[in-house]
């Protein structure tokens, strides 16, 4: 214990960057999401093509093999960017194939009959997935955009491998000063499962507060 409270200022500092990293990363993932959702669900065959394909390789990529792909493979095409913000963008874009999907199965969940009421009042599909669709398939998937919220999460901790000073490359940091890795990593560990636990809650509310809503 004497070895974390020794060392608070390091470990508050790498969670404050693991919090911005999993806020950043999640608000970019679900905007790509949207938009891959929007693609495989488009009656044009060539948009649900590129978002399958989208998807479905980047469901089939470890997310380590993307990151150092990215940090090395990126300057030898002349894009140079700060470490932290390869990782958002990295962990964003791996992320929202897994958002794709849930939000896909929260559409197919809609009743045909409401896209076809929506085509009968005129709307296009862009207008009837953003003011009909969409607004009843967020309702079925608050739960599992939570489940993907703390993978998120304890994806992050990846981003260490590639030089990102986070909870866990500041944890990893203070055990090779004071060689006690069980009360540092448990302490670690528990930050995470903090993080995980007020996701968890936040979206138990909301999920009830929206089945009230109904």
């Amino acid at each position: 214990m004497s070895a974390i409270l020794d060392h608070l200022p390091e470990f508050w500092e790498g969670l404050i960057v693991t919090l911005q990293l999993t806020a950043a990363s999640f608000l970019g993932a679900a905007v790509v999401g949207l938009v891959i959702t929007a693609m495989r669900v488009s009656p044009v065959g060539v948009l649900r093509g590129i978002g399958t394909a989208y998807v479905e390789t980047f469901q089939n990529l470890p997310l380590l093999v993307l990151l150092v792909l990215a940090v090395f493979g990126l300057p030898e095409i002349g894009i140079k960017a700060d470490l932290l913000v390869t990782a958002i963008v990295v962990i964003a874009l791996y992320e929202a194939a897994y958002i794709a999907e849930a939000l896909r199965s929260g559409v197919n969940a809609v009743s045909a009959g409401q896209g076809e009421a929506a085509r009968a009042l005129g709307l296009t599909f862009g207008q009837s997935l953003r003011h009909v669709i969409l607004p009843q398939a967020l309702r079925t998937v608050i739960q599992p955009l939570g489940n993907i919220f703390i993978a998120l999460t304890m994806n992050t901790s990846l981003a260490a491998a590639i030089g990102v000073v986070d909870l866990t490359a500041a944890a990893n940091r203070v055990n090779l000063m004071e060689a006690q890795p069980i009360p540092i990593f448990v302490g670690a560990g528990l930050a995470y499962a903090l993080i995980a636990a007020c996701a968890g809650f936040v979206t138990g509310r909301l999920e009830r507060r929206l089945v009230m809503v109904r």
